[in-house]
């Protein structure tokens, strides 16, 4: 069964409660960016990234802001359910931006990345990556993908939100990110259940099929009260 949560930022304990203890095998677990546990490459995290490779269940995950892209792209890549991943561990695998993944018989299209609004103090400290900003390429592969995917998928996961116009309920008119402007293509032109993001740290029913995730872990479909329950978006 696949499960889904919000930003982890290194948080080891978000593994061990009674909820995560009763996935198997058969489960799936996807963070919606900010890991956190690929960040210094040191003894802990090492400890850490071994003790969570234990876990009999997948560990997933799509990049945030927050992210040592240096480490994180050292890592091998392979093919991994119709997509492409980085391999942490034979069970922690990051999602490649743009990849589409079919995953307990349900198609997922992943696309981490997003833009630090303090990247200001960041840089000063020297953990801040340009690559946490998707590149154009990047985005012309996850719109190939979709098309080839004749633009229907089950779920969308990304770190980022949907455009601010689903989130607030109004057309945003200041300036917009490339990214951005991408996710708005993608609300208008492509099919899809659920959309999942991690970035806005709360754990909310944005609308009927709009979900910010964050300590929370959910799964699809079920995530949502019954009174939000309705009949799932489709294109126009």
């Amino acid at each position: 069964m696949i499960y889904i949560t919000g930003n982890m930022h290194g948080d080891i304990n978000r593994f061990e409660t009674e909820q995560t203890k009763k996935f198997t095998s058969d489960d799936f677990l996807i963070i919606c960016g900010d890991f956190g546990f690929i960040w210094d490459g040191g003894k802990k995290e090492e400890k850490q990234l071994e003790k969570l490779s234990e876990k009999p269940y997948t560990i997933l995950f799509v990049d945030g802001t927050h992210e040592n892209f240096d480490l994180l792209n050292s890592y091998p890549t392979k093919q991994w359910n119709q997509g492409q991943v980085h391999e942490i561990r034979p069970n922690i695998l990051h999602l490649i931006r743009g990849e589409i993944f079919e995953i307990d018989e349900h198609s997922i299209f992943a696309f981490g990345g997003g833009e630090t609004e303090e990247k200001e103090v960041y840089m000063e400290t020297g953990k801040w990556w340009s690559e946490e900003m998707p590149t154009r390429e990047e985005m012309m592969t996850g719109a190939k993908n979709l098309l080839d995917h004749q633009l229907t998928v089950d779920y969308i996961i990304t770190h980022e939100p949907c455009p601010n116009r689903v989130v607030t309920g109004k057309k945003q008119e200041m300036h917009r990110s490339a990214l951005q402007s991408f996710f708005e293509e993608i609300l208008v032109q492509v099919t899809y259940k659920q959309w999942f993001s991690g970035a806005l740290h709360v754990d909310r029913n944005m609308s009927n099929s709009h979900i910010a995730v964050f300590e929370q872990i959910v799964s699809p479909d079920s995530s949502m009260p019954s009174h939000l329950k309705r009949e799932s978006r489709r294109k126009k």
